[in-house]
């Protein structure tokens, strides 16, 4: 059974001090939804920017085949609960940083996201638009999260107890494209491969 996992309304939070951005053209509805609380998240945990954590607990919170990666037992409900300690503990930390790998093109940056979380986003587009069958998904975002071990994202997760080249292996995505501290997330310039892990579910 899946953990139930509480949703924002729509009127929970105003979406003061966090601009709506460049980050959010040219998205199908569903990933505008994972925007749009991610957003939210952003502003309730007194943040500048959406990181990639906002953007993977939304991911979490709206996507079922986001949550069909990470498996029905219980580390989806122990991960849940640790994205939810953000703003009253390990998240404190980064409101003062900024969340880039250094890897992210200028050109990708877009206002109200970080610039990992940017890159992200546009990663998310390209996979889209390779694929050619409609919108960026999910799925597609979570791979793009998943490919930066420089993520805030990729810290969370492997507290949680998972590793991120595992769900990366999972979502069947070409193991060059996943950065293994080097090389470019965006492009999928060749990088280290060590350690590939068979894929055990792949989401289309």
């Amino acid at each position: 059974m899946q953990p139930r996992i509480p949703r924002q309304s729509a009127q929970e939070l105003p979406e003061q001090g966090i601009r709506r951005a460049d980050g959010d053209a040219g998205l199908g509805d569903e990933l505008a939804a994972v925007v749009t609380g991610a957003r939210r998240r952003a502003v309730r945990d007194g943040d500048r920017q959406i990181d990639t954590v906002h953007l993977l607990h939304s991911l979490l919170e709206s996507d079922e085949d986001v949550r069909a990666v990470f498996g029905d037992g219980p580390g989806l409900a122990r991960l849940l609960g640790y994205l939810v300690q953000r703003s009253i503990g390990y998240g404190l930390r980064w409101q003062s940083t900024v969340e880039d790998s250094g890897s992210v093109p200028a050109g990708t940056r877009a206002a109200g996201f970080s610039p990992l979380a940017a890159g992200c986003m546009e990663h998310a587009r390209e996979r889209a638009a390779r694929r050619g069958r409609g919108p960026a998904r999910g799925t597609d975002l979570l791979a793009a999260i998943l490919a930066d071990p420089q993520a805030r994202a990729a810290e969370v997760l492997e507290r949680a107890g998972f590793d991120p080249r595992d769900l990366f292996a999972r979502l069947g995505a070409p193991a060059g494209e996943y950065a293994a501290g080097h090389g470019d997330p965006l492009t999928g310039a060749p990088v280290a491969e060590g350690g590939a892990v068979q894929p055990v579910r792949q989401v289309p």
